[in-house]
């Protein structure tokens, strides 16, 4: 694996991540409810959940580039096609973040395990492993060591953007209410999003 290759999945994976889907509107809505002592145990808690989705899809990533060459390649431009899509429909959100405040009070282990179940089934984070992940692998190389490092890239860009996002929840509640701000994050983050996509096409694995 080049350092290229490590950087273009890295900036990949935080363009993913930043987006607000199930996962995140989780975390803002505890934040919002709860404050800034949400931040950690919600961030464990997504971390948790995508080592869970990640480690179990690795498995049948594994076996498909062992398989064939032909689903190697289909699988890259079905992730290319799935981060599109989800551009798109961010793009279109408007001003509609859809998290509202979480009044109840909860433990932070019951914030750790909700966060890792909404993220261990989350569609996007299996679908992101299972067709995206692939554009980046080399084929001629070890399997194992290429995915612990992509793995730990993204558990620490998981958590990192969870905690960042409860902070920001927290302390800048304001933003977060205003549907004008929300639409400018959906359009610029799904503009993002499309590019990354259109990106990934190019990409030639096994050079």
């Amino acid at each position: 694996m080049t350092f290229e290759t490590w950087l273009a999945f890295a900036a990949a994976s935080a363009v993913l991540l930043v987006i607000p889907g199930p996962t995140i509107l989780l975390v803002v809505s505890y934040a919002l409810g709860q404050g800034w002592r949400t931040a950690l145990p919600m961030a464990v808690g997504v971390a948790l959940g995508d080592f869970t989705a990640m480690t179990l899809s690795m498995l049948g990533i594994g076996a498909l580039l062992m398989a064939s060459a032909t689903l190697f390649t289909v699988l890259k431009w079905i992730g290319a096609a799935y981060l599109i899509w989800l551009g798109v429909k961010l793009f279109r959100a408007g001003g509609t973040l859809g998290a509202e405040p979480r009044r109840d009070v909860a433990s932070a282990a019951k914030m750790l395990a909700h966060a890792w179940l909404v993220t261990a089934l989350n569609p996007k984070s299996i679908t992101f492993f299972v067709a995206f992940l692939p554009q980046f692998l080399d084929r001629h190389a070890d399997f194992w060591p290429q995915m612990a490092i992509f793995e730990a890239t993204f558990l620490v860009l998981a958590f990192c953007n969870a905690f960042g996002y409860a902070l920001i929840a927290a302390r800048a509640r304001s933003v977060f209410a205003s549907e004008r701000a929300i639409r400018i994050f959906n359009r610029t983050g799904g503009s993002l999003l499309v590019g990354a996509g259109v990106a990934t096409v190019a990409i030639r694995q096994g050079q």
